[in-house]
């Protein structure tokens, strides 16, 4: 007998506009801009879903990297809605070693050759004393695959990072990893992927990208 199809939805937030400039931010710990939240905010239409002071959304799962840039927002959604949030440390971004804090010019000049190697090869890149990439896709990979085992009607948000979301969104569209440069993935970019879940198979839509959600209640 075949076991029932499961559907699963799931939104990946990126960060909103975090404070610090444009510097590579890894591991740095830097809170949201002003700017920040209010992209955030709106791109979800958090405040919009408030009814007499109880908010409703299609959301049934918070999850969040620990990072602040993430965490405050996932913060403020789970007090809105009462939804149980899970701070989850293998959602964070790559940890950038040496190179963490570094201008985002100073930094393409420094890693130009690392990146020239890894369109070619996965594990040319390393940052000096940091996470190497097929550490950092193994650690996504896991985590993604884990979402497959939530309930059937499970709708789940994920708030995380740019770089996290060219690890997930590739796999999903069977892109190569180190080929993932023409997605754009802006600041607070909302991605939507339906998975489907039937006999030990996992199939992934991807049903909207760096798309607003339009009727969240």
């Amino acid at each position: 007998m075949s076991s029932k199809k499961r559907t699963i939805i799931v939104d990946l937030l990126r960060h909103g506009q975090p404070e610090g400039g444009e510097v590579l931010r890894g591991r740095i710990d830097h809170p949201l801009t002003e700017i920040g939240w209010q992209q955030m905010k709106s791109v979800t239409a958090i405040d919009a879903v408030l009814d007499n002071d109880v908010a409703t959304t299609p959301w049934t799962e918070l999850i969040t990297s620990p990072l602040q840039r993430c965490r405050q927002f996932a913060e403020y959604t789970s007090q809105q809605t009462k939804l149980t949030l899970n701070i989850d440390k293998d959602w964070q971004e790559i940890d950038y070693g040496t190179w963490e804090g570094m201008l985002l010019s100073d930094w393409r000049k420094e890693a130009a050759n690392q990146f020239r190697e890894f369109r070619k090869d996965l594990s040319k890149l390393a940052p000096p004393e940091g996470e190497d990439y097929p550490t950092f896709r193994d650690r996504i990979v896991s985590a993604w695959d884990a979402i497959a085992a939530k309930p059937d009607g499970s709708h789940v948000l994920i708030v995380t990072h740019g770089g996290v979301m060219r690890v997930v969104l590739p796999t999903v569209l069977g892109m190569q990893l180190n080929r993932s440069y023409p997605l754009h993935i802006p600041y607070a970019c909302l991605s939507r992927i339906s998975l489907q879940v039937e006999d030990g198979m996992v199939s992934a839509s991807l049903l909207s990208h760096n798309a607003p959600i339009k009727n969240p209640i």
